[in-house]
């Protein structure tokens, strides 16, 4: 017979928003069982967020050597293994493997079950040999790789980001079909170590971002020796590994490209199948399942978070949706995502960040508005460190509260940090031109942004008076 488990809550899901709403719950002394079928960490920590920053930063290593000259410091050609660098992407997610284990979920309190989750009906899933009866279900499977209605891939054996990372061979010729954030940040670190690499876009190469942002980082790239090619429509698709042969319809003509493997990262699809939705009432599209502004789905008994809920996918966006749902769930609190105050980051090299409203959303929501920016070649931590390459623009409302941040150069995912901060307090710039911060550091493009807020009053006529005014009482 089935043993039947009665928990306050019940998450499907151990990625990044599954762990949190567990590992939250647990720690207030409620009830949680943990339904996971595949490995605990989800995407993040296994086949996304940790290993394509571990290649990128080895990526970083290899590259030292075109850069170092203009210290004058010379550095031979690297010898890259890559099965060592490998080795090393696999340290890294084994280094963190044991915050998201089992054993820690259940040291927690947390009841964990490997196997797969479905709804047998609208308050019922079964995992295994288990039915679990739960006050609250919350959705968090996540999202996989898409593969998009390409002639001939479904013939030919293509990688993805679940799959890249176990390779110990380095590509010859890497084709990476999608020039999103996935396809440039590992189209770039392959480069790096030695691949020869493609890259193939049917639209905008990092089309989601701010334009002026994408061209600097589209230049580095492509002076790296990738070929990005955008506009592109692809025909067909045969071979094997190590052979393969694509078809390209390119400036209206057709072309053939060949190469010896081929990255599929053209999006990604929410994870619904087999979960049995229909059976329990939950409303899903193909974009996902259907919440409201509260993450609450058609069942009212169960959250969807993360990937699957359609909306932002990214690993802190889930996060984030953890906190609104402990908030709702377990103190009955009001909960509403506010996709305002979304930040993210791309890891090519030079990074770019963005946090709260682009320059079109806060024009079109505000109508007046102060675009304020600074260059990162008149930073003088940039000029030292010879990483000029960049500029952050901020974007305030005609009362100076900061509304969004665009950041492109070294080091912009931490840069961008501040920002975040003053948007989600409604912060006004004042609040950044007033920090007085160290000397010298990239930090202070920011600062020098900020201060173009009060540029006008420079020549403010009626300010020119009232200092001439003060100045005839000593």
């Amino acid at each position: 017979m089935s043993e039947i488990l009665t928990p306050d809550i019940c998450v499907i899901g151990a990625g990044s928003g599954g762990l949190t709403v567990a590992a939250a719950a647990a720690q207030f002394g409620v009830s949680v069982v943990l339904i996971e079928k595949a490995k605990m960490g989800g995407d993040c920590l296994n086949t996304g967020c940790v290993p394509s920053k571990a290649m990128i930063a080895a990526g970083k290593q290899a590259h030292v050597h075109h850069t170092s000259a203009a210290f004058g410091v010379h550095y031979s050609a690297p010898d890259i293994d890559f099965a060592a660098v490998h080795d090393h992407v696999q340290s890294v997610i084994a280094a963190i493997e044991p915050h998201d284990s089992v054993e820690r979920f259940t040291g927690l309190g947390v009841h964990v079950i490997q196997d797969h989750g479905q709804f047998e009906d609208a308050q019922t899933v079964r995992a295994g040999d288990h039915l679990i009866r739960a006050r609250r279900f919350v959705i968090a499977t996540g999202s996989s790789p898409a593969a998009p209605p390409i002639p001939g891939l479904d013939s030919i054996d293509y990688i993805t980001n679940e799959t890249i990372f176990d390779r110990t061979d380095r590509p010859e010729h890497l084709i990476v079909i999608g020039g999103g954030p996935i396809g440039m940040e590992l189209a770039q670190a392959h480069g790096r170590l030695g691949a020869k690499v493609t890259v193939l876009e049917a639209f905008t190469a990092l089309g989601k971002d701010d334009p002026q942002m994408t061209k600097i980082v589209l230049e580095q790239v492509r002076s790296e020796g990738v070929d990005i090619r955008e506009g592109i429509k692809i025909t067909g698709m045969s071979g094997k590994p190590g052979d393969y042969e694509i078809t390209l319809e390119e400036d209206d003509a057709e072309t053939t490209l060949t190469g010896s493997h081929v990255l599929v990262a053209a999006g990604r699809r929410p994870n619904v199948n087999g979960l049995g939705l229909d059976a329990a009432g939950i409303a899903h599209e193909r974009s996902g399942i259907t919440v409201d502004a509260g993450l609450r789905t058609s069942n009212r008994k169960v959250y969807a978070i993360g990937d699957v809920a359609g909306g932002l996918q990214f690993t802190h966006w889930a996060g984030y949706h953890a906190g609104l749902v402990i908030r709702s769930a377990l103190f009955r609190l009001p909960a509403k995502e506010n996709r305002d105050l979304a930040a993210w980051a791309t890891y090519t090299d030079p990074e770019m960040a963005h946090a709260g409203l682009t320059e079109d959303q806060a024009r079109d929501r505000h109508g007046a508005i102060k675009v304020l920016s600074w260059p990162f070649d008149d930073n003088d931590r940039a000029r030292a460190e010879r990483q000029g390459k960049g500029f952050i623009k901020v974007i305030t409302n005609k009362k100076g509260r900061v509304l969004g941040t665009d950041i492109v150069g070294a080091h912009a995912s931490e840069l961008i940090a501040p920002w975040a901060l003053a948007i989600s307090s409604k912060l006004k710039i004042g609040a950044m031109t007033g920090a007085v911060l160290p000397y010298p550091t990239l930090s202070e493009a920011g600062k020098r942004a900020a201060i173009g807020y009060y540029a006008s009053g420079l020549t403010n006529p009626w300010v020119r008076r009232i200092i001439k005014f003060l100045r005839m009482f000593g």
